[in-house]
């Protein structure tokens, strides 16, 4: 197996609504950056491209091709799209590089949210005879989720409350966030439920926005003279879409991403943890074996900023990105797809 060097990372802000701009002016200013950082003019400088995003968003089918605008059209590239967040699409590049039918890879994933109801969109990520029929949101089916939780015992609302308080603190420090600032544990439990047991604060905010990323073998990253982190294993794992086939209140796939991945295999002083429900951190925080020391969400996490689309690759990125400028030296991104934790990818970085 070839190590993958993560080379180049780059995200938009979280913003609640980018007004008049469309995907490809959310797109090309990120892909033009992430191209700078490295040194190369365009897309037809890597050997493959692959993005992330949701036709359901944009309510038109393959309304993804309109992004490729953002790459230009001419001459042709090798490209190829995921119809799920970003961190997909960065699965099937490591898988390109690895087989050998590629060196590089421009991957990149962008969501505009704002122009429709988020929670009700994504009822069709359901299964689609029984479930997506009665239109359950997201915000619901977490609900469910976060009520299986506090009645087994494993968590209080306080603890809820906590992982809140601490990702709106990181976030003072992260330039893209959308929500931040400081706010106590009885603040935050002061506040009404909005949809029983959750506040609002308990859920991700809907934010517009995209990021990008470039991706390669050791050998060119070396050959492009940039500082890189290496990913040192990767993996997904997919549960059952009905909610009564599995246990809400763990995160199986994610447990088996973790150990195939590598995650025990070292310290862990940063993990990124796509949790767009404050509950949801709790579940995966144990589902990855993580312990105390270990840093999560400095960024803010998704609580703070949630583009969709783009997110799971923005913890990969926000976990690479600390560790090529030396803040650390191990750490661990993880990315979710589907309600209540039904698709859960796994990613474990190291410095070079």
């Amino acid at each position: 197996m070839r190590d993958i060097a993560i080379v180049s990372f780059v995200q938009s802000d979280c913003v609640r609504d980018a007004g008049a701009l469309n995907e490809v002016e959310l797109i090309m200013p990120v892909i033009r950056k992430v191209l700078d950082n490295v040194g190369i003019q365009s897309a037809q400088d890597v050997d493959f491209t692959c993005s992330g995003s949701c036709d359901y968003l944009q309510g038109a089918a393959f309304a993804f091709v309109l992004g490729v605008d953002a790459l230009g059209a001419v001459p042709p590239i090798k490209e190829s799209h995921v119809e799920m967040d970003a961190a997909w699409a960065l699965y099937e590049a490591v898988l390109k590089i690895r087989m050998g039918q590629a060196d590089s890879a421009l991957l990149y994933g962008f969501g505009k949210s704002s122009p429709g109801e988020l929670p009700i969109v994504l009822s069709q990520q359901l299964d689609p005879y029984y479930l997506s029929p009665l239109w359950l949101d997201t915000v619901s089916s977490a609900a469910l989720q976060a009520r299986a939780l506090l009645d087994s015992g494993k968590a209080t609302e306080a603890d809820m409350a906590e992982v809140v308080a601490r990702s709106r603190k990181n976030a003072k420090s992260n330039p893209h966030a959308q929500l931040k600032g400081d706010v106590s544990v009885d603040e935050l439990l002061a506040e009404p439920t909005y949809l029983s047991p959750l506040r609002k604060h308990d859920c991700c905010p809907i934010s517009d926005g995209a990021s990008a990323m470039i991706i390669a073998t050791v050998e060119k990253a070396k050959e492009w003279g940039k500082p890189y982190a290496v990913l040192k294993g990767i993996d997904h794992r997919i549960e059952s879409h009905h909610f009564g086939a599995r246990d809400l209140t763990r995160s199986v796939s994610t447990e088996i991403a973790a150990k195939a991945a590598g995650v025990a295999d070292g310290p862990v002083e940063v993990a990124e943890i796509y949790a767009p429900f404050s509950h949801q951190e709790i579940i995966l925080k144990k589902a990855l074996g993580l312990g105390d020391d270990t840093v999560i969400n400095p960024s803010g996490g998704v609580l703070a900023g949630n583009q969709m689309m783009a997110s799971g690759l923005s913890r990969v990125g926000e976990v690479a990105n600390r560790i090529i400028k030396g803040e650390i030296k191990r750490g661990v991104a993880h990315a979710t797809s589907g309600h209540a934790l039904q698709q859960n990818l796994v990613a474990v970085l190291e410095g070079a």
